[in-house]
Parts: C-alpha cells; structure tokens; sequence
C-alpha cells in the first residue's frame, strides 16, 4: 500500500468516525431536551449501515470487487444520481416547510376579503 492509499483510507475513517461521534452528540442533545425518542431509531440505523458497510468493505474479496469496479464509469453514475437525489430531497423539503405557510397566509387573505364585503350590521 502506497502513502497517498494509506492517507486515504485514514482519512475516510476519521471522517466516518468523527460523523458517527457528531451524530452520539446529537443524541445526547435530543436526550436533554427530551426530543430524542424520535430521532434514536434513525440515529442507530444510520450508525448500524456504516458499520455494515465498514465490515464489507474490509474483507479481501469485496475489497477486491470494489477495486475492479473502481476502474469502471459506474463512481460518477452512482454520484450523479446521489447527487440528484439529494436535490430532490432538498427540494421536497422546501415544498413541504413553505407551503403550508403560504397556503395558511392564503386562507386568512381569502376570509379578510370576505369579511370586508360583508354589510355591517349594527
């Protein structure tokens, strides 16, 4: 293994380590304020699929799959579609939080106009 491998590989688990540290954190944050209880069953699924994922990564045989497919086009496909389909939930996300607030802002305009044509009756 070559010292630019052996940087990469150190860095990729620090980073997935670190994340996984940040995200107890989060944990511990959602455990004092009480909002953990739905947020924990995410949190411990997510840190679970990287464990899987590191324990597959780290047999000979997948390690050696992954270097075969690693010479393929198929890293920008999987990153062009990842990165659509974070577009995607990013945008979901901006529909559902704005437009419920519009659609409320909408109704209280709609009653405000039908109360205004509406005769005073003393």
């Amino acid at each position: 293994m070559q010292l630019r491998d052996a940087v990469a590989v150190i860095v990729n688990f620090a980073l997935i380590g670190s994340l996984t540290v940040f995200g107890f954190r989060l944990f511990a944050d959602y455990h004092a304020k009480g909002r953990w209880a739905k947020n924990v069953t995410s949190l411990l699924a997510g840190v679970g699929l990287m464990m899987l994922a590191a324990a597959l990564l780290l047999t000979p045989q997948n390690t050696a799959i992954i270097v075969k497919i690693s010479h393929t086009k198929i890293a920008r496909f999987l990153l062009w579609g990842s990165n659509t389909l974070l577009f995607a939930a990013i945008a979901a996300f901006g529909l559902i939080t704005y437009s419920r607030p519009l659609r409320l802002w909408h109704e209280r305009k709609i009653e405000r106009d039908l109360r205004r044509e509406l005769p005073k009756i003393p």
